[in-house]
């Protein structure tokens, strides 16, 4: 069984580029599921993701301020999983 992935309130906020309050009340909410280590709120990643996508606020929010903003300047060569395909056509032309 793997270990999900867990982030504090405050790595929460930045990664979705929304405040720590909005967090909080995802969590005061039931909208995110949590465990609590040493008095402090871990989230789990996978109800993160689930809460930023069915919430438009925060999935806008995702994009423009926090870990989304960043997409577009990723290198990833792989066809499958690359986020900007005019990188790949870049490095197709210059294979030619």
């Amino acid at each position: 069984m793997q270990t999900p992935i867990r982030l504090s309130v405050s790595e929460a906020s930045k990664l979705f580029g929304v405040s720590t309050r909005t967090v909080r009340r995802a969590i005061t909410d039931g909208a995110v599921t949590y465990i609590v280590v040493q008095g402090r709120y871990k989230i789990t990643f996978d109800s993160l993701l689930k809460w930023s996508q069915e919430t438009t606020t925060v999935r806008n929010k995702l994009a423009k301020t926090g870990i989304g903003q960043y997409v577009n300047q990723w290198n990833i060569r792989n066809r499958l999983y690359s986020p900007n395909p005019a990188a790949l056509k870049s490095d197709e032309e210059k294979g030619s």
